[in-house]
């Protein structure tokens, strides 16, 4: 596996448990779980009727969620996620999607 090819597969797999882990933390007050399904360039995150679609294809992501929401985004050799409104930290952006799927 070529190098670069390599380092998206790893940051695909760190994405994935940043998810486990902000919806671990986000699910504590009210004893809730999210699943979390990971692939080779599928990740899957579920809570109750919530969902988070992610597809990989090299460093591309094309995300999509239950309310139709969907976009694009490029993962970055840094470990960021690069969209057309910028660059942000892996971490952060999961956080996000982890907070909006427990609500």
């Amino acid at each position: 596996m070529p190098e670069t090819a390599q380092l998206y597969m790893e940051l695909w797999v760190s994405l994935a448990s940043l998810l486990r882990s902000y919806t671990a933390v986000h699910g504590l007050n009210g004893n809730r779980q999210a699943t979390v399904e990971l692939g080779e360039e599928q990740i899957t995150v579920r809570h109750a009727e919530a969902w988070l679609d992610l597809n990989r294809n090299g460093a591309h992501v094309m995300w999509k969620r239950d309310d139709g929401r969907s976009g694009m985004l490029e993962l970055t050799e840094n470990g960021r996620l690069r969209s057309s409104a910028g660059e942000e930290e892996m971490d952060m952006a999961a956080e996000s999607w982890a907070r909006e799927l427990m609500r």
